[in-house]
């Protein structure tokens, strides 16, 4: 398994009770202590999948509450516990640093890494080179970012297909008992994941401009798999702040590249990108990479979000 770096420091966060099977329920229990196969959740992209995969067999816990930052999630004390007491752990190494630390210690049978289940791409610098290597007080990224592998591989329907079978297999294998319903509700779950797939690639085939401005590089696979260029004001961490160097850079590219849409996001502040699109004189939308669900996202669950999305991404770049 590859050694990840950290990307983002942690913060403090309140403790989440138990999710049910859907975000909308109220039922909640300790992880460990149920009758049923009980997965503690990183953040919602992982409580996700074991909802969908795990169907009536399981219970999840998800440690990061609706409307949290996950990047900055720290435990408490009862997180820990439940964290010890799963019979499953689904998580995603390098996203949340606390998390990587109290799995490493859990004594769960069943840790099932996102991260080794596809293969994570390093996307580069979010600050090009475009002739501002002389400027004096242009801020390089620092050496960890620029080189960081991207943990966003959820906002690729393929990348995120290919760990839905991982973890459909490590369930069947946990859990053997409902190993065949496990098997079904995964495929049925990489069918829908196909079909997002081709959506998207029907929907961006072809388009006035190829290049969208986001508040962080969270969109680094979506693009590459569509073909697209994401220009970021800010890194990995959506709450860094870009160098003045970086604004004049988007500024120019957006003339130059057509680009007519500044996209933010709902779980961070988007002053910096309203303030780009308006000195730019460009519009602001909201592209949303997926790492909670709360009253503010576009749809109730993943298949929604990523289908306004789609639609965003149409409008900004001009899909015929």
């Amino acid at each position: 398994m590859n050694v990840r770096r950290h990307l983002i420091p942690t913060a403090a966060v309140t403790a989440l009770g138990l999710a049910a099977l859907t975000a909308c329920s109220s039922d909640s229990a300790d992880a460990g202590n149920t009758d049923k196969f009980d997965v503690v959740a990183s953040f919602y992209p992982m409580q996700f999948l074991a909802e969908q995969i795990g169907g009536d067999h399981v219970t999840v816990t998800t440690l990061t509450e609706p409307g949290q930052e996950p990047h900055d999630l720290e435990l408490s004390t009862k997180q820990t516990a439940e964290l010890q007491e799963a019979d499953a752990i689904l998580y995603l190494k390098s996203l949340q640093p606390a998390v990587d630390e109290a799995v490493a210690q859990a004594g769960a049978k069943t840790k099932i890494d996102a991260a080794s289940l596809t293969e994570l791409e390093d996307h580069g610098s979010v600050e090009h080179d475009h002739g501002h290597e002389g400027e004096e007080h242009a801020e390089k990224p620092s050496e960890e970012e620029e080189h960081a592998l991207d943990p966003h591989l959820w906002l690729d329907p393929v990348k995120y297909a290919e760990v839905a079978k991982g973890v459909g297999a490590a369930f069947e294998k946990a859990d053997p008992d409902h190993a065949a319903d496990y098997k079904k509700n995964t495929d049925a779950l990489v069918g829908k994941l196909n079909d997002l797939d081709t959506q998207f690639e029907d929907g961006l085939r072809n388009t006035r401009t190829k290049v969208f401005f986001t508040n962080h590089a969270a969109f680094g696979y979506l693009a590459e798999r569509y073909g697209l260029t994401q220009e970021a004001i800010s890194g990995l961490d959506p709450e860094s702040e870009p160098s003045p160097a970086r604004i004049k850079e988007l500024q120019e590219e957006a003339k130059a590249d057509g680009v007519t849409t500044v996209f933010y996001e709902t779980l961070v502040s988007d002053k910096t990108a309203k303030t780009l699109a308006k000195d730019a004189g460009l519009k602001t939308d909201v592209l949303d990479p997926l790492e909670g669900i709360t009253d503010k996202s576009e749809g109730d669950d993943y298949f929604q979000v990523m289908e306004s999305n789609l639609g965003a991404l149409k409008t900004a770049l001009g899909a015929k």
